[in-house]
């Protein structure tokens, strides 16, 4: 198993759900392959009303989280760098804006930037890195070659929005009674107790060969993972913890999760590798309450 390495809140008491001005809602601020946008009609109708403890070990873009604001949660992802962001943008969001402020949608800047390693910068500096070649780069893929390096190419928009000031301080806020975590899922779910809830969002089981949009990052995550995440499901269930979980509508997930409620759902996502076509796709939710 790997070991996971917690940022725990400034705060050592939880405070209650963050305010937000009105008419303007917490976005999650990366675009990450994915994300649940799509989904959050659906996922909300399902999550229970009363969370007082919030666990979601696939974080990725956190689009869920940012809808519901928990007072307390327990964020986690495999994606080092992408925990060390959040970090940086909970505990010093101003500092985050003014180094992403310094960065310009322009493609020797771009390759400029993807040159520098992470770990040749400050936390702050970091984050900035992450945000911006998100936002500029093609479809706002995260993806790394076999040295762990960015690799994305330079992508074309009309004018992209590098730093939403506004956003970045509602998501510091939102993000002040989160620990943050990186480490694999089974690791970082060990603070899970009775009636926490715990939202699982992995990799998803691809429904084609084509269907590359279930490639998070380097590493995969594949059916052996798939089949670890259903026993870890097993086992958070039989200590009383409220789960809900997303995935491909295959047979696999069916017959795995046949012991719990499956709900059906339908999003728009990539439907070829290239990324330049959408259409309806059937997903899963399991829930076991």
């Amino acid at each position: 198993m790997k070991t996971s390495t917690t940022t725990p809140s400034p705060s050592t008491v939880a405070p209650a759900a963050s305010p937000r001005p009105e008419g303007a809602p917490t976005k999650p601020f990366l675009k990450w392959v994915g994300g649940k946008r799509q989904l959050l009609k659906d996922l909300l109708c399902l999550v229970p009303r009363d969370i007082r403890h919030y666990h979601e070990p696939f974080l990725g873009g956190g689009a869920l989280f940012f809808a519901l604001r928990p007072s307390r949660a327990h964020l986690a992802d495999s994606n080092a760098e992408l925990i060390r962001t959040y970090t940086a943008v909970r505990d010093d969001v101003e500092g985050v804006i003014r180094a992403l402020q310094q960065h310009r949608y322009q493609r020797d800047h771009y390759y400029e930037t993807r040159a520098t390693h992470p770990d040749q910068l400050s936390p702050n500096a970091l984050a900035a890195r992450m945000i911006y070649l998100n936002r500029c780069g093609y479809n706002g893929l995260y993806r790394v070659n076999r040295q762990g390096l960015f690799n994305v190419p330079f992508g074309r928009y009309h004018n992209p929005k590098i730093c939403d000031a506004d956003n970045l301080r509602r998501v510091s806020l939102a993000l002040q009674g989160a620990d943050l975590t990186a480490g694999d899922f089974a690791a970082t779910l060990s603070a899970a107790r009775r009636d926490h809830f715990v939202y699982l969002d992995p990799p998803y089981i691809p429904v084609s060969a084509t269907a590359s949009f279930v490639a998070y990052q380097q590493g995969g995550f594949g059916m052996d993972e798939q089949e670890q995440l259903a026993r870890t499901f097993e086992a958070l269930d039989q200590r009383g913890v409220r789960l809900m979980l997303s995935n491909s509508d295959v047979p696999w997930v069916r017959q795995r999760y046949a012991d719990y409620r499956i709900h059906n759902a339908v999003a728009r996502r990539p439907i070829n590798s290239r990324h330049n076509g959408r259409g309806p796709i059937p997903e899963l939710i399991v829930t076991n309450y």
